[in-house]
């Protein structure tokens, strides 16, 4: 592995410099040269525009986006914080943030709310019993009230593990995004999630919900196993043979394991690689990152690899993403939804009528300029917003 030095750097490097909150991270140089190779030629020109979203699922904010909509997207759980596999990474944690429906009367409340707060769609979850599955049949009714009520209200469900008829269920009550964990290992289905399950049932799930109506956008977790990479490229083929609407990446987020089964924090460059394996495999479908991955400098770089690697949309972007993904050459756009809604052109989470946010890299431009004036008149040192200089134009 050769990190970016200061000596000779490819174009691509040396846009990754030019770029404030990312000019230190130490990208594998032969991983960014590879990408630029094989990725400059369809980023010219803005030829393969990028969405970064933001979802409500927790508070989000960097230098260039300024917040993401209040409740617009929130998390339900009709468990509340409970859940039975306990997995190793998790430890039904994830779920005590989120907005407790442990009845379908609760849910419509829930919704009800979040509808006259001008929430737009929710993600509907909930704690597995033991074989991983989520107890929704009792919320089926309420779910085909919601959407009969609330035509224009979006629904990303995670599903769990599902037979035909439980698929079935979940697109007769209106469901709109069906999300599902695709694991490739046995090893991390027995010992990470506890499960009595098989490589095979993951499958067929995912089969099952294809064989709907329904958007289907299943995620592979980098580094499930502890923090190593074991059975995602089982997952890439699981996935190519059923051919879902969209796929969600997402880095695994091990906060709450414990001590006897440590995680290790996946290395960017190897989440870098996998990307780059994801995009090939998967070339005709969108390609998404997830808002689950670690935080601090790690992000930042495998933000910087997944723009450059032609992921289409990330959910909360490290600071930098806006500008770098404009320096490649890549339109930009901001959605305050959540990444399992989009699928292809198609933003479901947006109402009719309304826009994403599209960067405006001119009127950015101009007003990093008269930023960068008034610094220098008063002798400020570098702040605000770093900010991508027009196509043609010479960087800074």
């Amino acid at each position: 592995m050769s990190l970016i030095s200061d000596t000779s750097p490819s174009p691509w490097e040396d846009l990754v410099r030019r770029v404030e909150p990312l000019e230190d991270i130490p990208l594998d140089a032969d991983l960014v040269q590879t990408l630029e190779a094989e990725n400059e030629p369809r980023f010219r020109g803005r030829g393969h525009p990028v969405d970064l979203y933001t979802p409500t699922f927790k508070s989000f904010q960097t230098s260039e986006i300024s917040s993401c909509g209040k409740n617009a997207w929130p998390a339900v759980s009709i468990t509340g914080p409970d859940c039975k596999l306990r997995c190793d990474h998790c430890k039904a944690k994830l779920l005590e943030p989120m907005i407790p429906a442990r009845t379908p009367e609760a849910l419509w409340r829930v919704v009800n709310g979040i509808v006259e707060q001008g929430g737009q769609g929710m993600l509907l979850t909930g704690g597995s019993n033991h074989r991983n599955e989520v107890e929704y049949g009792p919320f089926y009714d309420t779910i085909r009230r919601i959407k009969d009520s609330f035509p224009g209200f979006r629904i990303a469900l995670h599903t769990a593990l599902v037979d035909d008829d439980a698929a079935r269920c979940m697109e007769q009550a209106g469901i709109d995004a069906a999300m599902m964990d695709v694991i490739g290992a046995q090893e991390t289905i027995t010992q990470v999630y506890h499960l009595k399950r098989s490589v095979a049932d993951f499958e067929a799930t995912l089969e099952a919900l294809v064989n709907t109506r329904m958007k289907v956008v299943p995620h592979i977790v980098m580094g499930l196993h502890y923090g190593h990479f074991l059975g995602e490229w089982e997952a890439l083929k699981m996935i190519q043979r059923h051919r879902p609407d969209a796929v969600v990446l997402v880095v695994v987020m091990p906060f709450y394991a414990p001590d006897s089964k440590p995680f290790v924090t996946p290395r960017a460059v190897d989440v870098g690689h996998f990307f780059h394996d994801a995009r090939r495999a998967l070339r005709d479908l969108p390609l998404l990152l997830g808002c689950a991955r670690p935080a601090g400098q790690v992000k930042g770089e495998m933000d910087a690899y997944a723009v450059m690697a032609g992921i289409d949309g990330l959910a909360h972007p490290a600071d930098g993403v806006v500008e770098l993904s404009a320096r490649l050459g890549r339109r930009v756009r901001v959605i305050p939804s959540c990444c399992s809604m989009a699928v292809g052109e198609e933003v479901m989470a947006l109402n009719d009528g309304q826009a994403a946010l599209e960067v405006d890299l001119k009127a950015i431009v101009a007003d990093e300029r008269a930023r960068r004036r008034q610094r220098s008149a008063s002798g400020m040192g570098p702040g605000g917003i770093p900010v991508v200089m027009e196509q043609g134009a010479s960087g800074p």
